[in-house]
């Protein structure tokens, strides 16, 4: 098994339809893919599932009528056979993995085990702290500079293994899973799965129960008390947390009014949002704002002559390269 690694520059798009065009493009090896620019855009369906990451900028990823944004610093383990369509905003710089699930299944062994007797990847929503986002980066670098074999595939090797670490409380998670078998409780947990990932990529919509327990082939009852056995909460405290969290990323980078975010993140009651806002983060959703100078009126800038014009024009959008990357490390 070798590491395969291609960029995608300012504007490029790469379509791989499905695990046909998977197989042809890099057989029974692991492709790193390095998006960066605005616009870079690629398309997959593989069979094996993917492993998404963005360093600077966001991730916009649409499938089918839905779309969600990656921020930096979240990593998203797909599921397999998911139609994704990724592009990065912006002056981005992102990488994805994707392999077939056999090819996952010795890069997992390759890298220092896996979460079962097959290892495989779970689908899931994960925290990338700042050194698997420096391992990620080298992977990057070595991918951008064509390095050798070597290089890539101990790069590669380094990064999977700070997933497989990333996943290891999984293995607990799945014993308390119901079922019978080993194989029973891995189908629950992996049903469950898909319901915890669809609330944090939809944690602003109206989610009841009952739906979420029809993803999960399960009653609402069944659900509730499957859900809390294995993740220790409730799927509404789950939900609510999401939108929390969600609440915090706006509050700190966009414009829009306190009672906008508090709408935008699913809240309908601004006084309940504020409550739950400082007892989840022990500020209030307007100071955590005056300390990030988010609203601040910006001071009115001298009027430039057109070869400022230019300047900015030529540096507004640089591409990713080797020379650029520098300010990703930023963490």
């Amino acid at each position: 098994m070798r590491i395969i690694g291609e960029s995608l520059r300012h504007g490029a798009r790469l379509e791989l339809g499905g695990a046909d065009a998977l197989r042809q493009r890099c057989g029974d090896n692991l492709l790193a893919i390095v998006g960066g620019g605005r616009g870079a855009t690629l398309a997959t369906a593989g069979d094996g599932g993917g492993i998404w990451l963005p360093l600077r900028g966001k991730l916009r990823l649409a499938n089918g009528d839905s779309g969600f944004t990656l921020e930096p610093g979240q990593l998203l383990i797909s599921e397999p056979d998911q139609r994704l369509q990724a592009t990065g905003r912006g002056a981005s710089l992102w990488i994805v993995l994707l392999a077939q699930r056999n090819v996952w299944r010795r890069a997992l062994i390759r890298a220092g085990g896996g979460l079962a007797p097959e290892p495989s990847l779970v689908p899931a929503w994960h925290a990338a702290a700042p050194t698997l986002r420096r391992l990620a980066l080298r992977l990057v670098r070595a991918t951008l500079e064509n390095a050798g074999e070597y290089a890539l595939q101990s790069t590669a090797d380094d990064l999977l293994g700070g997933v497989v670490d990333l996943q290891s409380g999984f293995s607990a998670m799945i014993e308390r899973c119901p079922g019978r078998t080993l194989a029973q409780r891995q189908s629950v947990f992996l049903r469950l799965q898909r319901v915890r990932n669809l609330m944090a990529t939809r944690c602003e919509r109206e989610l009841d129960i009952p739906e979420l327990a029809r993803v999960a082939s399960y009653s609402p009852w069944h659900f509730i008390r499957a859900f809390h056995s294995v993740y220790g909460e409730t799927p509404h405290a789950y939900l609510v947390d999401r939108r929390l969290e969600r609440a915090r990323r706006l509050v700190r980078c966009s414009p829009l009014a306190i009672s906008e975010i508090a709408s935008a993140s699913g809240f309908e009651n601004r006084c309940a949002f504020s409550r739950l806002f400082k007892q989840r983060f022990g500020i209030s959703a307007a100071a955590l704002r005056r300390d990030h100078g988010v609203g601040v009126r910006p001071t009115r800038k001298r009027r430039c002559d057109s070869s400022d014009l230019l300047r900015c024009a030529v540096s507004a959008t640089p591409s990713a390269n080797s020379r650029q990357l520098g300010a990703a490390t930023d963490f």
